[in-house]
């Protein structure tokens, strides 16, 4: 918890204007308590952290934790006990009527975001594509355009399920090095993540049925849900430690949720990475409801890689569903998943749906892969995000330092793995009038209101640092980024 808490308190890590100052850091630490109190590790009347053990561990001064203590005893979330410390006195309520089943209605907006610009971007920060200019890059293409030349002396054929099998080897190493144990009698290859998550809903869910998603929520996988007819409940998440445990728990009793989709590792949009006592803890109050585990974002981690939820299960209920999309290209289309127990049905699925795979993709990615080029092309590709990450936060830090009306009001969430970056603008700020004023300025960014149903993130934008380089002159453009969420800004 010390390492996780000092890194918010870094700029590096985590900037919210005013944290540089000591004498808001008390803030700070005060959101941390009611998030950890929040996520339900501490229950009513549990005994909080000591004011010394804070003041050590989190690498802040004895004053700024009492002041955070004051602050939530003065709110009603804690009580003292003389001699003893503080207490949990409230466990976090939820809005019952944040969980109510929702119908999804996002395909015309969603339409609108995803269509591809004519003109030349003066600042492309909106689509999670990943950084494609690398030498390993250029060799997967030349790999496929060679494969493609053979497929006019290669007799044709339907490629079944489970898929290419040198393919399948691959992806079953690289599933192995994320610390997964998985057999390549296990492995299914999809047409990416989003056919993966498609075919495990279709195993286990009805039209009609309701699915529990981290909130917010990646707009694909509400998209998904749409073309399904499922209702969502949307789960609370915390844009630092991910969904929240205690949140669903209480939906659960409410509602009868049939599964649950979650991204333990970087969220989409928020970079959240749920800590290890808090996957338990997850596991431990879903019971025994099947758990879609989307890892796209998994291999991009700046340091190490918690235990999947898929390693943790002891049930095997978890479906592990990954892809190629976010560490090579998006356009390969390439996904795998870990099915379990609904395998025979998804293997079913993939034959009559499509009757067969893509031959020419799946040979052309499966040889690169074994060319040993995978690893070192992902290590480098952290290294680019990470710093993309600290250098444009640093670059839009400054761009709205100068105006008024905005500085001191906004959060910029940094993750630490994966490109994208949660970004909460001044309430009543309307991100999708946002979007759009922006687009009239050649400049790309995300609206926060496609990231759920409820129109709760109107006041957020996401956006991609994949593509972000010192050496390209994009100060003018942001410049024009600021001064439009000043504009938009109440």
């Amino acid at each position: 918890m010390g390492t996780d808490f000092a890194s918010m308190l870094d700029h590096n890590h985590y900037l919210e204007q005013g944290d540089r100052q000591e004498s808001n850091k008390y803030l700070v630490v005060e959101n941390y308590i009611k998030q950890v109190i929040q996520s339900g590790i501490y229950q009513k009347d549990d005994k909080l952290p000591s004011i010394r053990s804070l003041s050590i561990d989190l690498c802040v001064s004895k004053n700024t934790v009492i002041r955070a203590y004051q602050e939530l005893e003065a709110q009603g979330h804690v009580y003292s006990v003389p001699r003893s410390g503080y207490r949990v006195k409230i466990r976090a309520e939820f809005n019952s009527t944040w969980f109510e089943p929702t119908c999804v209605d996002l395909i015309s907006v969603c339409k609108e975001i995803l269509t591809y610009s004519k003109h030349k971007e003066l600042l492309s920060i909106g689509s999670a594509h990943p950084n494609i200019d690398a030498p390993a890059i250029k060799s997967l293409y030349a790999e496929i355009g060679r494969h493609s030349r053979q497929q006019a002396y290669t007799s044709s054929h339907y490629q079944l399920p489970p898929g290419d099998k040198l393919l399948v080897k691959q992806l079953a190493k690289i599933t192995q090095d994320l610390g997964i144990a998985a057999r390549v009698d296990d492995l299914l290859v999809t047409h990416g993540a989003q056919q993966a998550i498609s075919l495990a809903l279709r195993a286990i869910t009805n039209s009609g049925d309701i699915v529990a998603v981290e909130s917010p929520c990646y707009f694909g996988n509400l998209l998904l849900l749409e073309s399904l007819g499922l209702k969502v409940v949307e789960i609370p998440s915390c844009p630092r430690d991910g969904i929240n445990p205690a949140a669903l728990e209480q939906a659960m009793k409410d509602w009868d949720i049939k599964v649950i989709i979650v991204t333990p590792n970087f969220t989409n949009p928020t970079g959240a990475v749920m800590p290890l006592e808090r996957r338990k803890y997850f596991l431990s109050v879903s019971g025994n409801i099947p758990i879609i585990e989307d890892d796209v974002f998994g291999a991009l981690a700046y340091s190490y890689l918690l235990p999947s939820l898929y390693t943790l299960d002891s049930q095997k209920r978890v479906i592990y569903v990954n892809s190629l999309s976010k560490t090579l290209d998006s356009r390969l289309r390439i996904g795998w998943m870990l099915a379990g127990r609904y395998r025979a049905q998804v293997e079913q699925y993939l034959l009559c749906d499509n009757m067969g795979c893509l031959n020419l993709m799946q040979s052309g990615v499966a040889t690169f892969l074994t060319s040993g080029k995978y690893r070192p092309h992902t290590t480098r590709m952290i290294r680019i995000y990470q710093t993309n990450v600290k250098h444009f936060s640093t670059l839009l830090h400054d761009v709205l330092e100068q105006h008024e009306n905005v500085k001191n009001r906004y959060q910029i969430n940094i993750t630490q793995g994966s490109f994208l970056l949660w970004i909460k603008l001044p309430e009543e700020t309307n991100s999708y009038d946002l979007y759009r004023a922006c687009n009239k300025e050649r400049i790309s960014i995300l609206p926060g209101t496609v990231f759920g149903l409820h129109n709760q993130y109107q006041n957020f934008i996401r956006v991609s640092v994949a593509n972000f380089s010192r050496d390209k002159d994009w100060l003018p453009a942001m410049k024009i980024l600021g001064r439009l969420i000043s504009q938009y800004a109440p």
